[in-house]
C-alpha cells in the first residue's frame, strides 16, 4: 500500500471572522507546493469556537464549505475542518471533508464542551465517519472527543485516526498525553491538529499539534509554532506492528447507545 502524505495547519484563527480566516487558510494552503493527500485544519477553522452559532452559522452551501470543496479541488488533496452549521433550525460542529471530485462528508461532533455550553447551543452527532483515501482508512474526530476512548476505540476499522480542536493552553497536557495514548491503546497513527492565539474569550490555545505513531511516539511535534507540518505515513509499519503484537484481538466487545444525552 502506498504511504500517505498528511500536511496539517497549525495557526491562529480570527474571532466570528469568516471571510478573513478563509483568505488566511487560503493562502496557507496554496503555499503547499508539494503533492499531499490530505490537509487538516483546526476546530472550527472559519470563527473559531464560538458559542455565538446564531450570528455565525453558515448552511452545506455557505462560504466556509464551499472554500473546502474548492480548495480540495485545486490542490487535489482531501482537505478536512470542522464548521458551524445550521441545518433544519439546528447547529452542529460539523467536521467537513472534501474530496478533490467534490464530494462532501461530514462528521458532527459526538462530545459536546458543557463546561462552555457547548452542549446547549449545539445537536449532538451519533454517527462516526471513516473515509478511505489512498486505501487508508481514516476516522475523524473533534476536539473534546479526544477525552472518551469508548467512542474512539478502533475497532480494527481504521489505520489513523484524526482530532481537529481548539484545546486551551491550560489544559495542553492532557491534550498531549490522550493522543499518545489513544496512539497506544489504537494501535493506530493519531493525527491532532490544534489552534494557536488568543479567543475572543480570552481563552489562549498554543496549538502543540502532532502526528504520531502507533508505538506512541512523535513523527511531528510542531511545539507552538504557526506553520504548515507535513509527513508520509508509512502503512507497513503497522501492518508488521499488528502482526507482531495484535492486541486488538483480545479486545472486549461492545456496542455505543446511539441516544443523546
Amino acid at each position: 500500500m502506498q504511504n500517505l502524505k498528511v500536511s496539517i495547519i497549525q495557526s491562529r484563527i480570527f474571532w466570528e471572522d469568516i471571510k478573513k480566516n478563509l483568505s488566511s487558510f487560503g493562502k496557507k494552503i496554496d503555499s503547499i507546493k508539494d503533492k499531499t493527500d490530505l490537509i487538516i485544519l483546526p476546530e472550527t477553522f472559519s470563527t473559531a469556537f464560538t458559542m455565538n452559532a446564531k450570528y455565525v452559522a453558515e448552511d452545506m452551501n455557505g462560504y466556509a464549505v464551499n472554500f473546502l470543496r474548492e480548495k480540495s479541488y485545486e490542490k487535489k488533496s482531501f482537505i478536512c475542518g470542522s464548521v458551524i452549521i445550521k441545518e433544519k433550525n439546528k447547529y452542529y460542529n460539523r467536521l467537513i471533508l472534501a474530496s478533490p471530485d467534490g464530494e462532501i462528508r461530514y462528521y458532527n461532533k459526538r462530545h459536546l464542551f458543557s463546561m462552555a455550553g457547548e452542549n446547549k447551543v449545539f445537536t449532538q452527532g451519533n454517527k462516526q465517519l471513516i473515509a478511505v483515501i489512498k486505501e487508508w482508512r481514516i476516522a475523524f474526530f473533534v476536539c473534546y472527543d479526544l477525552r472518551f476512548p469508548v467512542w474512539c476505540r478502533n475497532k480494527n476499522n481504521y489505520d489513523v485516526a484524526v482530532f481537529v480542536a481548539n484545546w486551551p493552553t491550560v489544559r495542553i497536557s492532557a491534550w498531549k498525553f490522550l493522543l499518545i495514548a489513544r496512539a497506544v491503546e489504537n494501535q493506530s497513527y493519531i493525527v491532532g491538529v490544534n489552534r494557536t492565539g488568543v479567543d475572543g474569550n480570552g481563552i489562549g490555545c498554543n496549538g502543540q499539534s502532532a502526528i504520531i505513531n502507533p508505538f506512541g511516539e512523535y513523527i511531528i511535534n510542531a511545539k507552538t509554532k504557526n506553520g504548515i507540518f507535513s509527513a508520509s505515513l508509512n502503512h507497513k509499519v503497522l501492518e508488521d506492528y499488528l502482526k507482531k503484537f495484535p492486541a486488538f484481538k483480545d479486545a472486549d466487545k461492545f456496542n455505543i447507545s446511539k441516544k443523546t444525552v
